[in-house]
């Protein structure tokens, strides 16, 4: 099985080097990293099309790319890594990636590039920054794509994209794996305003809101109480159960309307 590994935090980041060095201790594996040069977080499915991308190599054998998260598992599969991977793994991520999270985030954004590519997908996150416990989320990790490989669930006939989080605990005391949605967080926090040398107003986005819906069944609760979530995700958009309602606003403000 061949396993490309991309993240947001960038390619020197410990939890992709724990991520590396887990997976590839899984027998008949071949792992190949391609991360972004720097920390690219909240860049979501960003990808740069009015500058040229670099490539290059760094002593440890990952390549790293003066991009996004979704550049470099793009230009991966397009053509850098002269085959196609089986599974795409992102992470892991220093923070959590849960609720609305996960329309902002560049570890999500490179496994979803992997999956709109139809290659299964697989973005990891620990839910408190600062890489407490990392070997532990790292073994889980591990864990996770195993029991997928033996379950045949990693079929480029069936893609799939899960997103994982794992809370900062000791691996013997994290609860099993659940099952979630996605839950909802509040408005984030005030923008932040400083002046600048030159006596400009410079503005720095707030930080995330905290968590508005976490109800039993969300990533949320389960994190809360020790659970590794599990949140399989897709990419339509389309708000299915308003479509009848909106078919009659559309015929009111343009009469004849294909609906």
């Amino acid at each position: 099985m061949k396993i490309l590994i991309s993240n947001d935090d960038g390619y020197q980041a410990p939890g992709i080097v724990a991520l590396h060095d887990a997976l590839k201790t899984l027998e008949g594996v071949t792992v190949q990293v391609v991360a972004p040069e720097h920390n690219n977080s909240a860049k979501s499915n960003a990808l740069t099309l009015h500058s040229p991308l670099y490539v290059h190599q760094a002593a440890s054998g990952f390549r790293y790319v003066n991009g996004t998260p979704a550049d470099c598992v793009h230009i991966a599969l397009t053509g850098l890594l002269g085959y196609r991977p089986d599974l795409v793994v992102s992470g892991i991520n220093n923070g959590a990636n849960m609720g609305d999270d996960t329309i902002y985030s560049g570890t999500v954004g490179a496994a979803m590039e992997g999956y709109l590519f139809g290659v299964p997908a697989l973005a990891f996150s620990q839910v408190d920054k600062g890489w407490g416990e990392l070997e532990a989320a790292a073994a889980k990790a591990r864990e996770i794509v195993a029991q997928l490989r033996a379950q045949n669930l990693v079929d480029p006939q069936a893609p799939w994209l899960l997103n994982v989080n794992i809370p900062n605990m000791p691996l013997t005391a994290l609860r099993p794996i659940a099952l979630c949605r996605l839950g909802r967080r509040h408005a984030a926090e005030r923008v932040i305003v400083q002046q600048s040398p030159r006596g400009e107003a410079m503005y720095w986005i707030g930080g995330a809101g905290p968590a508005k819906d976490d109800a039993q069944g969300t990533d949320f609760y389960a994190t809360a109480h020790g659970h590794v979530s599990i949140t399989p995700l897709k990419v339509d958009l389309t708000d299915h159960d308003s479509l009848a309602d909106w078919a009659q606003t559309a015929l009111r403000l343009a009469p004849g309307a294909c609906i």
